[in-house]
């Protein structure tokens, strides 16, 4: 018993002795939605139409280390794939599991800075991880739904002449699974998807430009369409996606345009094409006060395709909202937004068999942050 005591009463010292421990802020988010869908197949086949009652909790929380280190996540549940959203209306029993989804750590200094964990991407203001990640249809933002924005790896930004360059090294996946020899073209000890992504930004005037270019190094499966797109385009592929955003002030809000193209080729060890691919997206968007819009257009053309196999996509994507702010005060703020999301894509197959999708989804959410 004596040493018990004596353990405590060290480490009540030690307590006493070291330095203050970092202070962790804790805030975040929550907030219901109600979203109407309306779908429209053509020809026939259509999905139906649905009323979805939802809500998402996120906790955020960060540390200053001191000297420039610090420390971020984000705690949410990543059960459902729409940005941690839970739909009520699916079993009528919420079951709500939360999650560290990202969760990084770094550096930040006056002339440069890097994180390493499971980083955010921003992936809803930049659509170059979605043209890479989902080529047959990169839309409605399918990396910050179903991928949940974040990814496992580092990043490091530096000034560099006039601007800035920031570099990222990813990992899309794991397949450490060896094949073999002959079947396909990964082997080996680094089979994992890895990727990275260079950007640089800058401004002349007024206006921001960003060139970037995302490099996926290694086999990975990025370009499996799965249950998003109309069908699976490749799989085991290594695109390169590349282009610009390009942003300047009007007025009292700000107009931003994006270009981007992606492309992948490949062959199995026999010579045999595998994956033949290219598309581009092109965003314009604007913001001014609570209103915000956009607009994407992506077309995609798989030239590996043959009979039924699909040939071309062809994708239009819209975006439009107003966030009306009910109250704000020192300890946090209670918002209402209605949104607007469109989403008309067509598929052809080589053989010159049509399909058309549509879907309308009108949301409306309340969100308090605290």
């Amino acid at each position: 018993m004596k040493k018990m005591l004596s353990l405590a009463a060290l480490f009540a010292a030690l307590s006493y002795a070291t330095p203050a421990s970092a202070e962790l802020k804790i805030g975040g988010d929550m907030s219901v939605r109600a979203r109407a869908e309306v779908n429209a197949d053509d020809p026939g086949n259509n999905t139906g139409d649905d009323l979805k009652l939802q809500y998402r909790l996120r906790l955020n929380g960060a540390a200053d280390l001191g000297d420039g280190y610090f420390f971020k996540t984000m705690i949410m549940s990543e059960n459902y794939a729409a940005a941690g959203y839970l739909d009520v209306n699916a079993t009528g029993s919420e079951n709500y599991a939360l999650t560290a989804s990202q969760i990084y750590f770094g550096r930040k200094t006056e002339n440069c800075s890097y994180s390493v964990g499971r980083i955010p991407l921003n992936a809803m203001n930049n659509p170059i991880f979605d043209i890479t990640l989902y080529p047959a249809q990169p839309l409605d933002c399918p990396v910050a739904w179903f991928n949940y924005d974040r990814l496992l790896g580092g990043n490091y930004s530096t000034k560099l002449g006039e601007g800035t360059l920031s570099t990222t090294l990813v990992v899309l996946d794991n397949s450490s699974t060896n094949v073999a020899n002959g079947a396909d073209l990964y082997n080996g000890l680094l089979n994992d998807g890895y990727a990275v992504d260079l950007a640089y930004t800058f401004t002349a005037g007024k206006v921001t430009i960003e060139p970037q270019v995302f490099a996926v190094l290694t086999n990975a499966n990025v370009a499996t369409a799965g249950a998003y797109a109309p069908t699976a385009l490749a799989t085991n592929v290594t695109p390169l996606t590349f282009g610009a955003t390009v942003s300047a002030p009007v007025g009292s809000g700000k107009i931003s345009g994006a270009a981007f193209y992606t492309s992948a080729s490949e062959k199995n060890d026999a010579g045999a094409k595998t994956a033949d691919y290219s598309g581009y997206l092109v965003r314009v968007k604007g913001e001014s006060g609570p209103y915000m819009a956009w607009i994407d257009f992506n077309n995609t053309t798989n030239d590996n395709a043959a009979g039924a196999i699909v040939k071309d996509y062809t994708n239009t994507f819209v975006w439009a909202q107003y966030k009306y702010t009910a109250y704000k005060g020192a300890a946090g703020s209670l918002t209402l937004q209605p949104t607007l999301r469109y989403r008309a894509s067509s598929t052809e197959t080589a053989a010159g068999t049509e399909v058309d999708k549509s879907q309308l989804r009108g949301e409306f959410s309340a969100t308090v942050t605290f």
